[in-house]
């Protein structure tokens, strides 16, 4: 077991520690987070409370890309680091009263003592999936400011003169302009970084036999699912992603009919909607759209039969990866 337990909260410019042992807080502290003072404000208090590197248990929220100096300095000390999900760390506390940095610092250091028995090492991403999830976040960002130009190009007409629509529309092409330019170097940059990286080459090839998958959702599901290691199977993505549905029962009582969570990953679950979407209502013919037609004739509502679908098309790229082989087509109906 560890003798030091570190529960760090991370925001985007600061991080609070809080250095305990099993029976007491022995520090405090908040730095700026980069990586160097990090590296060096651990291996500070660590030598003043005589504790090696190897007794220390660092534990924090898993909070998207501020996480990253955390974790170069800890994989440069050699020092245990746990990325704890953030809502099992508050369901860990029940109802709780009153929130700040340093008090969210000493509840995740409490956290890691009690359930430091199921603490699990964090493993740095491979350097193309965290390239390519930087690109994809860029490429969603420039992706909404062409929609708010293009927008603007279509509304404004009518509330304005002619002469000032033209300057504007103008000013507003010359900026879409350039973001259709962005665009295009970051889709390139993204497919050097695919073709470059055997692995994820292989992958996405896999993935692209599914019936309905292309470029945009087989990159984005290695970015997410790191590989196809961060889940345990599809069941797992599904509740992640929002497509799995819970009954809210309690005895006799049922409050309301199985659902979709609405705590879910919206980008990802956007894309495999579009995707559902597309090759069960739109294509001329195939398994989904047989499946789809089908069931709707059964009296299925239509967006039931669609997250049945998103969820058969998640199943099917967990397979392919899972056996290493193209997806192949192999169904009939009877009669």
């Amino acid at each position: 077991m560890k003798k030091m337990f570190v529960g760090i909260d991370i925001s985007k410019e600061k991080l609070n520690l809080c250095f305990r042992t099993a029976s007491r807080i022995v520090c405090e502290e908040e730095i700026e987070n980069s990586s160097a003072v990090i590296k060096r404000q651990l291996k500070k208090n660590l030598r003043d409370l005589e504790t090696t590197l190897e007794d220390v248990l660092v534990c924090a929220e898993y909070t998207g890309r501020y996480i990253y100096p955390l974790t170069c300095a800890c994989q440069d000390l050699g020092i245990f680091l746990w990325m704890e999900d953030p809502t099992r760390i508050k369901n860990s506390f029940g109802v709780i009263r009153g929130k700040n940095d340093t008090v969210d610092a000493r509840r995740i250091a409490e956290y890691a003592y009690r359930f430091n028995d199921k603490a699990v090492a964090y493993a740095m991403k491979e350097k193309a999936i965290m390239s390519l999830k930087n690109l994809l976040s860029d490429r969603d960002l420039l992706l909404s400011d062409r929609k708010k130009y293009e927008a603007q190009l279509s509304d404004q007409k009518r509330y304005m003169s002619v002469e000032d629509y033209k300057n504007k529309a103008r000013r507003w092409k010359k900026i879409i302009s350039t973001i259709k330019e962005q665009l295009a170097a970051i889709e390139a940059e993204m497919q050097d970084i695919v073709d470059a990286n055997e692995s994820i080459s292989h992958q996405a090839e896999l993935l692209k036999s599914v019936p309905g998958v292309g470029d945009k959702l087989s990159v984005n599901m290695i970015v997410i699912t790191e590989g196809f290691t961060r889940f345990r199977d599809a069941r797992q993505f599904n509740c992640y992603a929002g497509l799995a549905p819970f009954q809210y029962s309690s005895g006799k009582s049922i409050h309301s009919k199985a659902k979709v969570s609405q705590r879910a990953n919206k980008h990802i679950k956007g894309l495999l909607h579009l995707c559902a979407v597309c090759v069960s209502t739109h294509a001329l013919s195939g398994e989904y759209k047989d499946y789809y037609e089908r069931r709707k004739a059964e009296g299925k509502h239509p967006m039931c039969i669609l997250n049945i679908i998103r969820a058969k098309i998640v199943a099917r790229m967990f397979s392919v990866i899972r056996r290493d082989t193209p997806y192949k087509k192999e169904y009939s109906y009877a009669g």
